[in-house]
């Protein structure tokens, strides 16, 4: 875990890297990043892990400062994509094929859907 960083974001919307136990900006988390670090950000008050919105957020305000009116062909090209969605698009690029996760049923779900299903297949004949 040492090339890992943990943020933690709070209600004021600071982001707070405890490694360097100070607050940081989002431009200071594409910096870490740069360096090879891996970060991951988490709600405090939730501990809901948030890395990929803040990510989200990191991309955007990068390309609002540094990208160009000429880089609409690109934005295009993106949404044109199979996915429409940049990562979609980096995956097309890489040859990957997306597999979306499986979503796990809570043990309990599939035991009340089956009692359920099981209830009314029966038939009663009184």
């Amino acid at each position: 875990m040492e090339n890992s960083r943990l943020i933690k974001r709070y209600a004021n919307r600071k982001l707070y890297d405890t490694k360097q136990s100070c607050y940081v900006t989002l431009e200071e988390i594409a910096a870490v990043i740069r360096e090879g670090h891996d970060v991951t950000v988490i709600d405090n008050k939730t501990k809901e892990d948030i890395t990929y919105r803040t990510l989200i957020q990191l991309l955007h305000v990068l390309e609002t400062k540094h990208a160009h009116n000429g880089m609409v062909k690109d934005l295009n090209r993106v949404i044109r994509g199979k996915e429409g969605t940049f990562s979609g698009f980096i995956r097309e690029l890489e040859g990957v094929e997306y597999v979306p996760p499986v979503k796990e049923v809570p043990a309990e779900v599939v035991a009340s859907e089956s009692q359920e299903a099981e209830n009314t297949n029966t038939i009663s004949f009184n």
